[in-house]
């Protein structure tokens, strides 16, 4: 169970990044040019005890890369924002069906083994279902303005977990830089 969880692990595994699904919110009052440093809170509730020290810090370097881009470094602590993340995961049940078409069908056939005819009959198919269980890793990325205490922005990122640590690896920058496009202050382009 740890191995699966290990995952993300988070997100980060997702196995591809087609297959993500992003959302966002922010409060629309604010300006968010005006940041220019970032504090983490840390890992919320039990989220770091899914995640092993490599990985946090995996997601918390893709996350400062991300800012950076964005004129915003990261400090120790009194930072004009303050990112809190976490991460949770769900079991589901999937099923596949796989159908074998089999025989005639159609209205032509082979006739006596001499060429083209009509088909007497209509064939057969088998159906097979395969059930299999997935685990869904989500990622939640919450930014607090440092004065007001209040949530400003709020990214969400969900998909299929792939166990694979080397795809997690490659796979967790490129999961946060996609949830970072949603961020409101955009990269700053070098000249």
């Amino acid at each position: 169970m740890r191995n699966v969880f290990i995952f993300f692990i988070a997100i980060i595994c997702f196995s591809s990044c087609s297959s993500i699904k992003i959302t966002s919110d922010k409060d629309g009052t604010v300006d968010f040019d005006r940041h220019t440093t970032l504090s983490y809170y840390g890992w919320q509730e039990d989220s770091d005890k899914i995640l092993n020290s490599l990985e946090r810090e995996r997601i918390e370097q893709a996350f400062g890369k991300e800012f950076a881009k964005r004129g915003i470094t990261v400090t120790e602590r009194d930072g004009d924002i303050i990112v809190s993340l976490f991460i949770v995961v769900d079991q589901k049940k999937g099923a596949k069906a796989y159908t074998n078409h089999y025989g005639g069908g159609g209205p032509y056939g082979w006739y006596g083994g001499y060429g083209a005819g009509w088909g007497w009959g209509m064939g057969y198919s088998t159906t097979t279902y395969h059930e299999y269980d997935y685990s869904v890793g989500t990622l939640v990325c919450d930014v607090f303005d440092s004065k007001t205490k209040k949530l400003i922005w709020q990214g969400v990122v969900s998909g299929e977990i792939d166990d694979n640590p080397k795809t997690r690896e490659r796979n967790i920058p490129k999961v946060v830089k996609e949830l970072m496009k949603r961020y409101p202050k955009k990269p700053i382009r070098k000249k």
